[in-house]
């Protein structure tokens, strides 16, 4: 799992989102987006579960506002992104792709932003990977999963689509530290010494 609050934002992503590398949005092309990921390449060699009767199905829970997407752009390329399910204070994450360098961890970036913003308890991240590991995730034992559960379930689920707000990542990114000022008084530079002649 991945709690929203231990996500850990390298200095690499953050500068890729500083940067503004990637324009991110919610629900704006679910099915390209699950179409995108079962495209992916697994590295076990193994066929990819998202079968046309499975995006279809995924298709009809987002029309039910209950799957959700969100996608990284550069320009009007889809450059990555990812899905899931969304019940309780719960994200159940599906799968992801990228097809810029960065572009999922943007995308994961963004929704653990808005996750925090709405009080999210935990995301489900399925299998664990040295990717997910490295921003935060980590196993836990079965029975606190179901404890958890139990609990972040109960709240009421958010039906509809969902809608990045223009501050996403003031939850996220750290506040840049006031310059320190300098001695002499409102931080006033020193004037230059003079040399002594002689």
């Amino acid at each position: 799992v991945l709690y929203p609050r231990e996500f850990h934002l390298s200095r690499s992503l953050e500068k890729t989102i500083r940067r503004g590398d990637f324009r991110v949005t919610m629900d704006q092309a679910f099915e390209p987006v699950i179409r995108a990921c079962g495209r992916v390449r697994r590295v076990t060699g193994e066929g990819t579960w998202i079968v046309p009767e499975m995006i279809e199905a995924y298709c009809g829970l987002h029309h039910a506002g209950l799957a959700h997407s969100l996608e990284a752009w550069q320009g009007d390329h889809l450059a990555g992104g990812l899905y899931g399910i969304s019940l309780g204070n719960c994200f159940f994450g599906e799968s992801m792709f990228a097809r810029v360098s960065n572009a999922s961890k943007v995308a994961l970036a963004a929704l653990v932003a808005y996750l925090r913003a709405e009080a999210f308890g935990l995301i489900d991240c399925q299998v664990t990977t040295g990717h997910l590991q490295r921003m935060g995730a980590r196993e836990i034992p079965r029975s606190l999963y179901l404890e958890e559960l139990q609990v972040h379930l109960q709240a009421p689920t958010r039906k509809g689509k969902w809608k990045l707000p223009a501050q996403v990542w003031a939850e996220l990114l750290p506040k840049p530290r006031a310059s320190a000022k300098r001695p002499g008084g409102n931080g006033a530079r020193r004037p230059p010494l003079r040399k002594r002649k002689g």
